[in-house]
């Protein structure tokens, strides 16, 4: 299915881009979310007349993401769990919990924006945490966990 994209995705296209995809994928996720139409004559005409609008709304994206790898860079966090005599966690650190973390700290994250490549953490520690707060921006935050002995 061929879909004319509205704003940039990651590994597919920036703004304007006639992409080729699955019809799923297009059907599912791009269609509902806005961030594409199917590629008609109209819609081509569309996205040429309003071309100036979209790169406006994707420059002022970029900068609100940049603002936000300031502030979560500049700012560690820590989040406190129940924890073993060694600091092994009873249960784990996950997406949710580290986002809520940085949330509480005043840092809007949502929790698809942290990337956890070897999983949830289960030891207590200092970790580098992986943002990824829009397509051409990571972030590396510093997240502690205390373990809790009493909690």
């Amino acid at each position: 299915m061929e879909v004319i994209l509205f704003e940039k995705i990651d590994r597919l296209g920036g703004i304007g881009d006639l992409v080729n995809v699955k019809a799923g994928f297009a059907r599912n996720y791009l269609l509902p979310q806005g961030k594409a139409k199917v590629a008609t004559d109209e819609n081509k005409a569309e996205i040429e007349a309003r071309r100036a609008e979209f790169e406006k709304m994707a420059a002022d994206a970029l900068a609100a993401a940049e603002k936000r790898r300031d502030l979560v860079e500049a700012k560690p966090v820590e989040i406190t769990a129940k924890s073993g005599t060694e600091g092994k966690l009873f249960g784990s650190i996950g997406n949710m919990d580290i986002a809520a973390a940085f949330v509480e700290a005043g840092i809007e994250i949502e929790k698809r924006e942290v990337r956890l490549p070897d999983g949830p953490i289960r030891q207590a520690g200092e970790y580098e945490i992986t943002l990824h707060l829009h397509a051409d921006i990571n972030a590396v935050a510093k997240v502690t966990i205390i373990g809790d002995e009493d909690a």
